[in-house]
């Protein structure tokens, strides 16, 4: 298949509306576990829980309600659906300077790669099992870790993630995300907007400091130290005004998550 007929193929699904549909999906359940985290978040800062503030203590708490099994298997699809959309996605981005659209095709492959990962992480939930993305992020740092060049590897990852996280805060700063969606006309113009720069901030402020951990645990060869987005979260809460800081960015995530609502509503797909 010759380049023009891989775009060809890749065009077609990005706009089969089935498949727009289910990125919809995704998006909107991915706005419920960046508001189940926030609280979670909120709740570790206030010292009323002591919970995984993660994807594993969101999917955990969906897991746990009625009717859980059913959102969950939901999560699973949406998030599929939404991780395939943005790779094809990235695949079909033209025009610019080659290196800020090699960058652009960076980013959206990279949080394609990862919503599908955290669909399986549901996918392990909807079946009646569980995981811990704490424990997880932490084996795999120390496999990395033990492995020749595995220091390496997991240091340009860190700096991969702190780039991802800085994409978001200039994405929210920036209100780049209002070419992402329709932008309703005010008086709700005013409150998406503002959801959108509090959430791609708070956002890109939890990456930040996963990315952080991670650049930590290469260089201290201390796996223990990369405990994923929980251990950021909590990291955060051991800061001087520590509570303060964290209840903002769950907070923020919240909002994020509201954010992704929207989006699921008025994204241009």
């Amino acid at each position: 298949m010759n380049d023009d007929s891989a775009k060809n193929v890749a065009r077609a699904a990005k706009t089969s509306t089935p498949l727009r549909a289910l990125a919809r999906l995704g998006f909107a359940t991915n706005g419920l576990l960046h508001i189940l985290i926030g609280g979670l978040a909120i709740s570790v800062a206030t010292g009323a829980g002591s919970g995984s503030a993660d994807q594993s203590g969101a999917l955990g708490q969906l897991a746990s309600t009625p009717g859980g099994v059913f959102l969950l298997w939901t999560v699973v699809i949406g998030l599929c659906a939404l991780g395939l959309w943005l790779l094809v996605a990235a695949f079909l981005i033209q025009g610019g300077d080659p290196k800020r659209k090699w960058a652009h095709r960076g980013v959206e492959v990279s949080k394609g790669v990862v919503y599908i990962a955290l669909a399986f992480t549901a996918f392990t939930f909807a079946r009646g099992s569980s995981t811990d993305s704490s424990s997880s992020t932490s084996e795999a740092s120390a496999t990395l870790i033990s492995s020749p060049g595995g220091v390496v590897v997991l240091f340009v990852g860190g700096i991969v993630v702190l780039a991802i996280g800085a994409y978001f805060i200039r994405k929210g700063v920036a209100r780049k995300f209002t070419s992402d969606i329709s932008v309703p006309p005010d008086p709700a113009r005013k409150v998406v907007i503002a959801l959108g720069v509090v959430g791609y901030v708070a956002k890109g402020i939890a990456l930040g400091v996963v990315a952080i951990l991670l650049m930590v645990a290469a260089v201290t060869r201390d796996p223990s130290k990369s405990t994923g987005l929980d251990g950021a979260l909590k990291a955060l809460a051991e800061l001087p005004a520590g509570t303060v800081i964290l209840s903002a960015v769950g907070i923020g995530l919240i909002a994020y998550g509201l954010y992704c609502f929207v989006r699921a509503w008025r994204a241009r797909l």
